[in-house]
């Protein structure tokens, strides 16, 4: 006798992580200033003083050469003991202290990538397995983590547990969740033997037992190619990271050509009027760097890592730099039904009383069906009983039952209780129990459960005894908020598509009150293939999300494409990214990621350049005023003095990559909207605000230069 539920005891071998079938368990993100990351990110920011480095970013690499010069330079004239140090020696620490800074913002982001990739070695150990010495379950096992087994050894799987690694049933029969793979909230069957022994690791095991073959050998796992692909983000490089380096080489090329050349006008003028100073190499150098996008130069590297980076912080690994870039310009999505567009767990949404029956009679019944069933179903049948007619469970808990609990051959659970056999399971099982009782169906009890199956829900039959008292119908739910989601997305101008293998009927219905702008029912993997191939005919942009077998060719063919790390090899071959959540709604987060991503490269970017315009009007008019006397009217700032003006320049460059880093790293907010808003938003913030700022801050910095006399 029990009053409590004793079905769980086995469980705590291992985690059980919510909406996490691959056994991972999660460590809070690491924030942007912990000493972790800032220790490491310090001694890599000198490290990548070494000019191999320094010449993958050309922008940051001409304010390399242009610090080394006028260190030079400085050094020359202290030795020399010539005029005008003290403004030299402040330029070259600014020159330095803008390359250091931006040396600093990619090894930060490039170290918080790091720390995930430890994140996940860890996690890798957190799973255990209970190894057996032979192939028979009452042999002696012995506790190991998962990483540690090897090809062809040989584990037992109880109820509750997760399946360590992929493999073959050898011994035994049970019912296992698969729905992270499959797409289908309803268990399966894994025997040994026959088509059905495979079992893929991540997925639990619901009742009964199995002893298992390891069939995936040891550091050849698919985690450890991701861990692999973690560490090497900061080599990655999307095509559209490609093109704006190109055209930052390109006017860094411009400015150094035009730089060079005011070198001999600037002599000659002065020859020529007898008057002046011709410009020095020193301003020429700061001169250069001011013009330069230095800004977006020095931050590229860092929003390129940062933009994996966040991908992986929400535990999404992309195998493609070109797929990071294709998520932000997506204009189809396709989502599976099940537990993308619905929960994936079957929930009970109401109770069909037989003939002779009342609704509260079958509620009450279903409801000590239930006492002991900690499923989601079994839950969500208590809770329904609950909210409709106030019945307490406690009730019947306090009393003296025996559970009897669910197996892959009865296909049905209840508990015996006051001389009650209570049952509930499937029709076919259920029909079996009463007439083995003595019983009789009620006249509309078929009508009733076709009627459920016809509507896309499950029926599950309910039993006292002889008496068949009716259907608790089982629905996957709509999930709630998933409408406005996707209302966000039509914004966008994205179309969002649900596959589904319901009838087109039972799809029409739950795409409606989705909210998707289109369905494909009873969706094979041509009819995917097919739509994917349409869409890109048209010049869209595809992405889909996907776990077996069957949806490796759509995955293959979509420009972004998510694999459930519980899915089958050949899905996870196919795709670009991976999801070791296995949360298929994390398509919609990989697609908000990748316009994140892009929105925060155009935001820097139109900064940096806008942001240029100010330090013009503050370093060429101080540069060559006593050359040319009429450029003192583009001194619109009214600076103190040519050498404060320069100075202050240099300053701003240098320090508004120190405050841009955290955006970077961040990424700017992301909002739901059309592009058009999105690049006005851009222009008037980024655009006026990189134009006004400037201005102001070079000021202000004049000030406090002229104030303290530095120069």
């Amino acid at each position: 006798m029990s009053t409590l539920s004793d079905s769980n005891k086995m469980n705590n071998m291992q985690p059980q992580p919510d909406n996490n079938d691959s056994g991972l368990s999660q460590k809070p993100a690491q924030g942007m200033l912990d000493a972790a990351l800032m220790k490491p990110a310090l001694k890599e920011t000198f490290l990548k003083l070494d000019p191999r480095i320094q010449w993958r970013n050309p922008v940051m690499f001409v304010v390399y050469v242009g610090s080394i010069m006028t260190t030079i330079l400085a050094i020359n004239m202290l030795i020399k003991g010539e005029q005008g140090v003290p403004f030299t020696v402040y330029i070259v620490f600014w020159l330095w202290f803008t390359l250091l800074f931006a040396n600093f913002a990619e090894a930060l982001a490039e170290g918080r990538s790091e720390a995930q990739a430890a994140s996940l070695k860890q996690a890798r150990q957190d799973v255990q397995a209970r190894k057996l010495d032979s192939s028979d379950r009452h042999s002696k096992a012995t506790l190991v983590q998962a990483t540690q087994l090897n090809k062809d050894d040989i584990v037992l799987v109880e109820a509750g547990e997760i399946i360590p690694a992929d493999g073959e049933v050898v011994e035994g029969l049970a019912s296992v969740d698969e729905s992270a793979i499959t797409g289908e909230s309803a268990p399966v069957i894994r025997e040994s033997g026959g088509d059905f022994n495979a079992v893929t690791g991540g997925t639990r095991v619901l009742s009964d037992w199995l002893v298992i073959r390891i069939t995936q050998a040891p550091g050849q796992g698919f985690l450890d190619r991701m861990i692999s692909l973690v560490e090497g983000a900061k080599r990655t490089k999307t095509p559209n990271e490609i093109a704006l380096t190109i055209l930052l080489v390109a006017l860094t090329l411009i400015f150094l050509v035009v730089c060079v050349t005011l070198l001999p006008f600037s002599k000659y003028a002065v020859m020529s009027s007898s008057t002046g100073e011709p410009i020095s190499i020193v301003v020429l150098v700061a001169l250069l760097v001011c013009l330069i996008p230095t800004t977006i130069g020095g931050l590229l590297s860092a929003i390129g890592v940062a933009g994996m980076n966040r991908m992986m912080k929400a535990n999404v690994i992309a195998t493609s730099g070109r797929a990071l870039e294709a998520a932000g310009d997506v204009d189809v999505l396709l989502l599976d039904k099940t537990g993308t567009i619905t929960y994936g767990n079957r929930q009970a949404s109401q109770f069909v009383p037989a003939q002779g029956v009342s609704e509260s009679e079958l509620a009450e019944v279903a409801l000590i069906s239930s006492l002991v069933d900690e499923t989601p179903e079994g839950r969500s049948i208590v809770k329904l009983a609950q909210s409709k007619y106030a019945l307490d469970e406690n009730i019947w808990k306090s009393k003296p039952f025996d559970s009897i609990e669910f197996t892959a051959q009865t296909r049905m659970s209840g508990v015996d209780i006051d001389n009650r056999q209570i049952r509930k399971g499937a029709y076919d099982a259920i029909v079996n129990w009463v007439k083995t009782q003595g019983g009789t169906l009620p006249n509309n009890i078929e009508n009733q459960v076709e009627e459920v199956a016809r509507r896309g829900s499950t029926p599950l039959l309910v039993a006292d005894g002889a008496n068949l008292l009716g259907v608790i119908e089982l629905k996957d739910m709509v999930k709630s908020g998933i409408k406005e989601r996707f209302a966000d997305l039509r914004k966008m101008g994205i179309t969002t598509v649900m596959i589904t293998g319901d009838n087109p009927l039972t799809a029409a219905a739950i795409a409606t009150e989705a909210g998707v702008d289109d369905f494909i029912a009873e969706a094979t993997p041509e009819q995917k293939l097919e739509r994917i191939r349409s869409y890109q005919r048209q010049g869209k942009l595809v992405a889909m999300t996907g776990d077996g077998t069957n949806d490796a060719p759509a995955l293959a063919q979509a420009d972004v494409a998510v694999a459930m790390n519980s899915g089958t090899q050949a899905a996870k071959e196919a795709a670009n990214m991976v999801d070791l959540d296995s949360n298929p709604t994390k398509l919609i987060e990989v697609v908000q990621t990748g316009k994140q991503m892009l929105m925060t490269r155009g935001a820097l970017t139109t900064f940096s350049l806008s942001n240029d315009i100010a330090k013009y009007f503050a370093i060429i008019p101080a540069a060559f005023a006593s050359t040319y006397p009429g450029l003192v009217v583009l001194d619109i700032m009214h600076l103190g003095s040519p050498k404060s003006a320069i100075l202050s320049a240099i300053v701003f460059n240098a320090l508004i990559i120190v405050f841009l880093i955290p955006l970077a790293l961040r990424g700017v907010t992301y909002r739901p909207d059309s592009a058009i808003k999105l690049l006005r938003r851009n222009l008037l913030i980024y655009g006026l605000g990189g134009l006004i700022l400037p201005f102001m801050g070079i000021k202000v910095i004049d000030m406090i230069i002229n104030i303290l006399h530095l120069v």
